[in-house]
């Protein structure tokens, strides 16, 4: 990891907020596809705020959430307060040997030093357990969603795809889900702002960006003067079986 990308990765903190408020949580249909069957003790790692957390205590399942933000762990563990919430990296993973069935990476494993979080992940994982990686990209098919990448950066589904998994881990599939995100207008302003390019970028530039977001949500023909924006997502999914 270069030195301005590790920056980015710990700048989140300072938005954590603005994380919450405007970025999405993860379909139900995704969340089946990474599980493994029978799972019931489950690690967040990289959890943030908690969008996948809230969506696995829900479902009953014993979770550890893990993460290098102390800001972004507060907001979740106001939101969470029985699920444990634990400072740490996926280097170096405050977790037992052998301890969780399944560990799932929402929108982080691109921060992660691979190699090093592959060989932690498969210390905390039962045997035969399962990773699952996770991310939400914004279907920039429509009009005014590829018309919002021009202002804050294209996303490309195609680039997880091409995520490998290395040995112990085994069987790597993959799998996309496509699905509408349902936001008012000031939340897309957020799930701007939350973006690591955003909040690293100089004063001048970010606030040019933001104000490019609200000129857009004026203007658009498919935006202006509405209370609510649909914004359509293309959601990867890779899981991988610890093997051995």
């Amino acid at each position: 990891m270069t030195e301005s990308q590790r920056i980015r990765s710990l700048s989140f903190g300072s938005e954590a907020a603005a994380y919450e408020r405007g970025r999405p949580s993860y379909p139900p249909e995704a969340i089946d596809w990474l599980l493994p069957p029978g799972a019931r003790d489950v690690l967040d790692l990289g959890a943030g705020t908690g969008k996948l957390t809230t969506r696995l205590v829900e479902r009953g399942l014993k979770v550890v959430a893990v993460d290098p933000l102390a800001e972004m762990l507060e907001l979740l563990s106001s939101a969470l307060p029985d699920t444990p919430a634990l400072l740490g990296t996926a280097e170096q993973i405050p977790l037992p040997d052998n301890s969780v069935d399944a560990v799932l990476v929402a929108q982080a494993w691109h921060w992660f030093d691979p190699q090093r979080a592959v060989a932690e992940v498969a210390r905390v994982l039962r045997p035969g357990g399962r990773l699952g990686l996770v991310w939400n990209a914004r279907d920039e098919r429509l009009g005014w969603v590829k018309d919002l990448g021009r202002i804050i950066g294209h996303e490309n589904a195609q680039f997880n795809d091409t995520t490998t998994v290395p040995a112990p881990f085994a069987d790597v599939e993959h799998h996309r889900v496509e699905w509408t995100s349902y936001l008012t207008p000031q939340a897309l302003i957020d799930l701007v702002a939350s973006r690591s390019y955003c909040i690293t970028s100089p004063t001048a530039v970010r606030t040019q960006t933001l104000e490019q977001v609200r000129e857009l949500l004026a203007t658009h023909p498919a935006l202006a003067n509405s209370t609510g924006v649909a914004l359509p997502y293309i959601t990867v999914c890779i899981r991988a079986t610890l093997g051995g």
